[in-house]
């Protein structure tokens, strides 16, 4: 497929905007100078009921918050897209994929390696098909192989070391226009819509985790761990529930903060009625 200027293979470049989004990445062309960071508070009563029932039958995975995460994340991209646009040499474009990387611990100690894994979703797709493709994934990183990207990196590192910062501005050069090689980037955790860090499974707290100026990845969300915390309601009374706290740094160039603000909501809806799941990714829900 030939492209036009400015188009790349991986994104619709986006002509008809308005002048402050065609005008800020050209006052501010680095990603990592343009992060927004906003955190939330989620009860998950509602999803720890919801895992108890999928669990019920005791499947040979079980489903976890994870899983629940990742695909409260996807619908809300497929159904929010301007979440999936990305600036790429100073061009504003929409992601024609909806994609979720995270990266694997294939042993949980301090010498245990990490490998990349990416879920490409699709609007048919729910919590059990999400499911089934991290087990899919997991299951491979952790008991076959490297994933793709790795082993790119891995013969890029045995290059003579005068020729590290060659190949590194080439690399960044071919990036900005979209033309690094499929094989190299298949897994890279920053060419897709959102990347995920679990903290909660290694019991860290949530927080902040910057945007990379490599890439096309405008959407980070850092999850901590779940435990019980208080919740005071509008009478002042205040008890214990089981809960995670969230940190999501977006680039504010994408879109307005009404709109970034409606997408959190609606992905806080998902993750309270997490029923909502296992209806397809395109389907809009009630009230939104």
């Amino acid at each position: 497929m030939k492209l036009k200027w400015g188009e790349r293979r991986d994104g619709k470049l986006l002509r008809d905007i308005d002048s402050m989004h065609f005008i800020m990445p050209l006052m501010y062309p680095n990603r990592c100078d343009n992060e927004a960071f906003i955190s939330e508070r989620i009860d998950l009563t509602n999803v720890m009921k919801y895992l108890e029932k999928k669990n019920a039958d005791g499947p040979a995975y079980k489903y976890n918050f994870f899983q629940v995460m990742v695909t409260a994340v996807l619908k809300t991209i497929m159904l929010r897209p301007q979440l999936n646009r990305f600036i790429a040499n100073g061009n504003l474009y929409e992601r024609y994929a909806v994609t979720a990387a995270f990266t694997v611990k294939k042993i949980f100690s301090d010498e245990g390696e990490e490998a990349l894994a990416v879920i490409h979703a699709c609007e048919t797709d729910n919590i059990d098909s999400i499911h089934d493709e991290i087990y899919k994934q997991v299951s491979y990183v952790r008991n076959e192989g490297k994933d793709k990207s790795t082993e790119s990196m891995d013969i890029l590192q045995r290059t003579p070391l005068p020729l590290k910062k060659v190949l590194g501005a080439g690399a960044r050069f071919l990036d900005r226009r979209g033309w690094m090689p499929q094989a190299v980037i298949e897994t890279d955790p920053f060419q897709s819509s959102v990347v995920l860090a679990n903290l909660g499974s290694i019991k860290l707290k949530s927080g902040y985790h910057h945007l990379t100026n490599w890439g096309t990845t405008s959407l980070f969300i850092v999850i901590g761990e779940i435990k019980e915390r208080p919740f005071t309601d509008a009478d002042g009374n205040t008890e214990m529930r089981i809960s995670v706290d969230i940190g999501l740094t977006v680039d504010e160039r994408i879109s307005d903060g009404y709109y970034c603000s409606k997408s959190v909501q609606l992905l806080k809806k998902f993750l309270e009625e997490p029923e909502l799941l296992e209806l397809p990714l395109e389907e809009q829900a009630k009230d939104h």
